[in-house]
């Protein structure tokens, strides 16, 4: 991952709604969740859940699916992990530490 890869990422997870729409999509798992459900969950209007999942779309961090009429937006576990290893890589200068890096999601 580059570096300018993960400041976008980083920057979409630094603002609370962000943060909230991606953990949540992240415990929905592969089946995504709908802008409908993901707002009526979060609390949040729906101008302002377009415009943070756009955001969030842009940093690679969550992809968007068309069904039939329906929106599916999903958390993107491969760019998650890519970002996670990243800020782990040579942690603790080499010695082992408690950081587990994962390659794929449990989902």
């Amino acid at each position: 991952m580059e570096e300018t890869q993960v400041i976008r990422a980083l920057a979409a997870l630094a603002q609370p709604s962000r943060l909230r729409i991606f953990r949540a999509l992240v415990v929905a798992g592969l089946p995504g969740m709908t802008p409908g459900i993901l707002g009526a969950t979060l609390g949040v209007p729906p101008a302002t859940l377009s415009f943070h999942l756009k955001e969030l779309a842009h940093a690679g961090l969550v992809s968007l699916e068309r069904s039939g009429r329906h929106l599916i937006y999903r958390a993107e576990y491969a760019h998650m992990n890519e970002l996670l290893a990243y800020l782990t890589a040579n942690c603790c200068e080499g010695a082992p530490c408690a950081v587990v890096a994962s390659t794929s999601c449990p989902c």
